[in-house]
């Protein structure tokens, strides 16, 4: 169950993918602790709901349609929140794609080409773009919502697994390079079987109620965020989760 308190208030997080899903539930569990979020995924519509859930339990979140493929959005993004707040507290990087779901050999060229650029070098960019907010907040977060399969490969999981664990070089890399110059810290988050659109995509044979509500990841996540942690912390959560 999510709880409202201020322990991030004065604080700014940016949750990508935010328009259901795992991303929504972050975005209201952070906005729940005081800070201010900035919303984003491609549609507008799944925003205006979540926007109005937030604001409706009296947290505040703005909300910033952006197609993350498109490296020039995500650079007025950030200019636009330089110029509003000056500094970026938290980022949550959720948004991201499966793909088909098919043997190494007959992955799409052109569909595995969308995948990598949503899920790596949309990454990528997002991280160069807002580095310069991050490095200003008294402790800058990153969190990277990842996938089992980014270290344990699947037969037919190998697009979507190939683009997990590049990121997570990526981030890894990222927190490796800001340790020590800055107050910056990263963290990876495994968030295990979650009741989402994807996973149903996933696993169309599952029983949604035999795996976690994203609400339970929000709360892990905003805990986090609370908390602070090292650019070492990988974090996996079980399938189920008990109760808060």
């Amino acid at each position: 169950m999510t709880i409202r308190s201020e322990e991030l208030a004065g604080q700014v997080a940016l949750v990508t993918g935010a328009s259901r899903g795992i991303g929504a539930a972050v975005a209201e569990a952070i906005a729940a602790r005081g800070a201010h979020v900035v919303i984003t995924a491609r549609t507008a519509g799944g925003l205006e709901e979540l926007e109005d859930r937030i604001h409706n339990s009296g947290g505040s979140a703005t909300i910033a349609p952006l197609d993350l493929t498109d490296g020039d959005s995500i650079a007025r993004l950030a200019s636009a929140m330089a110029e509003r707040w000056q500094k970026l507290d938290m980022l949550v990087l959720n948004a991201a794609m499966l793909g088909t779901l098919t043997p190494v050999a007959a992955i799409d060229g052109k569909e595995f080409n969308r995948l990598l650029t949503l899920n790596l070098i949309a990454q990528q960019a997002l991280i160069a773009n807002f580095d310069p907010l991050l490095r200003r907040a008294a402790n800058g977060r990153l969190l990277a919502l990842t996938s089992s399969v980014a270290r344990t490969p699947r037969a037919y999981w190998g697009a979507y697994a190939a683009s997990k664990a590049a990121f997570e070089v990526l981030v890894s890399s990222y927190g490796a390079e800001m340790r020590n110059i800055s107050n910056l810290r990263t963290a990876i988050l495994d968030p295990g079987g979650t009741r989402t659109q994807m996973r149903a995509r996933a696993y169309p044979g599952e029983d949604p109620q035999s795996i976690k509500d994203p609400e339970a990841v929000g709360d892990f996540v905003a805990k986090l965020m609370v908390e602070g942690f090292d650019s070492t912390d990988f974090h996996a959560l079980p399938k189920v989760m008990a109760p808060a």
